[in-house]
Protein backbone atom coordinates (compact mmCIF):
# COMPACT_ATOMS: atom_id res chain seq x y z
CA UNK A 1 0.00 0.00 0.00
CA UNK A 2 1.22 3.59 -0.98
CA UNK A 3 2.10 5.72 1.57
CA UNK A 4 0.66 9.57 0.81
CA UNK A 5 2.99 12.56 0.85
CA UNK A 6 0.93 15.69 1.50
CA UNK A 7 3.20 18.81 0.20
CA UNK A 8 1.51 21.91 1.21
CA UNK A 9 2.83 25.39 0.06
CA UNK A 10 1.36 28.93 1.30
CA UNK A 11 2.04 32.34 -0.19
CA UNK A 12 0.79 34.98 3.03
CA UNK A 13 -0.69 38.34 2.48
CA UNK A 14 2.18 39.42 5.22
CA UNK A 15 5.24 37.37 4.56
CA UNK A 16 6.97 39.33 7.29
CA UNK A 17 9.57 37.10 9.31
CA UNK A 18 7.31 37.34 12.24
CA UNK A 19 4.39 36.15 9.98
CA UNK A 20 6.31 33.21 8.50
CA UNK A 21 7.59 32.28 12.01
CA UNK A 22 3.67 32.35 13.17
CA UNK A 23 2.70 29.97 10.68
CA UNK A 24 5.67 27.38 11.14
CA UNK A 25 4.81 27.13 14.40
CA UNK A 26 0.93 26.89 13.92
CA UNK A 27 1.82 24.08 11.91
CA UNK A 28 3.98 22.57 14.46
CA UNK A 29 1.01 23.08 17.07
CA UNK A 30 -1.77 22.11 15.49
CA UNK A 31 -0.40 19.16 12.62
CA UNK A 32 2.13 16.77 14.47
CA UNK A 33 0.95 13.73 16.22
CA UNK A 34 -2.46 13.23 13.78
CA UNK A 35 -2.46 9.01 13.51
CA UNK A 36 -0.58 8.05 10.28
CA UNK A 37 1.21 10.71 10.40
CA UNK A 38 4.92 8.67 9.73
CA UNK A 39 6.89 12.47 8.95
CA UNK A 40 6.08 16.28 9.49
CA UNK A 41 8.00 18.93 8.70
CA UNK A 42 7.14 22.81 8.12
CA UNK A 43 9.44 25.63 7.35
CA UNK A 44 9.70 28.57 5.34
CA UNK A 45 10.79 28.75 1.97
CA UNK A 46 14.64 28.86 1.34
CA UNK A 47 14.97 31.85 -0.76
CA UNK A 48 19.10 31.35 -1.18
CA UNK A 49 18.49 28.52 -3.91
CA UNK A 50 17.88 30.34 -7.02
CA UNK A 51 18.56 27.67 -9.70
CA UNK A 52 16.31 28.16 -12.80
CA UNK A 53 13.74 25.28 -11.70
CA UNK A 54 13.70 27.03 -7.71
CA UNK A 55 9.83 27.92 -7.59
CA UNK A 56 9.83 30.59 -5.02
CA UNK A 57 6.62 31.96 -4.93
CA UNK A 58 5.50 30.78 -1.76
CA UNK A 59 6.46 31.75 2.05
CA UNK A 60 6.19 28.53 4.21
CA UNK A 61 6.01 24.98 3.28
CA UNK A 62 4.18 22.03 5.00
CA UNK A 63 5.58 18.15 4.27
CA UNK A 64 3.51 15.32 5.77
CA UNK A 65 3.97 11.68 5.07
CA UNK A 66 0.84 9.56 5.92
CA UNK A 67 0.98 5.57 6.06
CA UNK A 68 -2.44 5.81 4.13
CA UNK A 69 -5.12 7.45 2.23
CA UNK A 70 -7.48 6.93 5.15
CA UNK A 71 -5.32 8.62 7.49
CA UNK A 72 -4.80 11.53 5.62
CA UNK A 73 -8.58 11.93 5.22
CA UNK A 74 -9.00 11.16 8.63
CA UNK A 75 -6.00 14.36 9.22
CA UNK A 76 -8.49 16.53 7.12
CA UNK A 77 -11.67 16.52 9.38
CA UNK A 78 -9.27 16.59 12.62
CA UNK A 79 -10.71 18.99 15.21
CA UNK A 80 -6.45 20.11 15.28
CA UNK A 81 -6.24 20.08 11.51
CA UNK A 82 -9.54 22.38 11.23
CA UNK A 83 -8.67 24.77 14.10
CA UNK A 84 -5.15 25.61 12.28
CA UNK A 85 -7.29 26.54 9.16
CA UNK A 86 -9.48 28.70 10.71
CA UNK A 87 -6.12 30.42 12.95
CA UNK A 88 -4.94 31.16 9.89
CA UNK A 89 -6.25 31.49 7.04
CA UNK A 90 -7.01 34.97 7.18
CA UNK A 91 -3.55 35.62 5.86
CA UNK A 92 -3.15 32.88 3.30
CA UNK A 93 -2.49 34.46 0.05
CA UNK A 94 -2.47 31.25 -2.29
CA UNK A 95 -2.32 27.99 -1.18
CA UNK A 96 -1.25 25.44 -3.22
CA UNK A 97 -1.46 21.64 -2.43
CA UNK A 98 0.63 18.47 -3.96
CA UNK A 99 -0.44 15.33 -3.25
CA UNK A 100 1.42 12.02 -4.31
CA UNK A 101 0.97 8.42 -4.03
CA UNK A 102 4.98 7.35 -2.35
CA UNK A 103 6.89 4.69 -0.88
Amino acid sequence: MPQLAHNVYFTLYDNSPASVLHLVEACRKYLTGHPGTLYFAAGPCNQDLRRSVNDLDYDVALIVIFASMADHDAYQSAPRHQDFILENKHNWKTVRVFDADVG
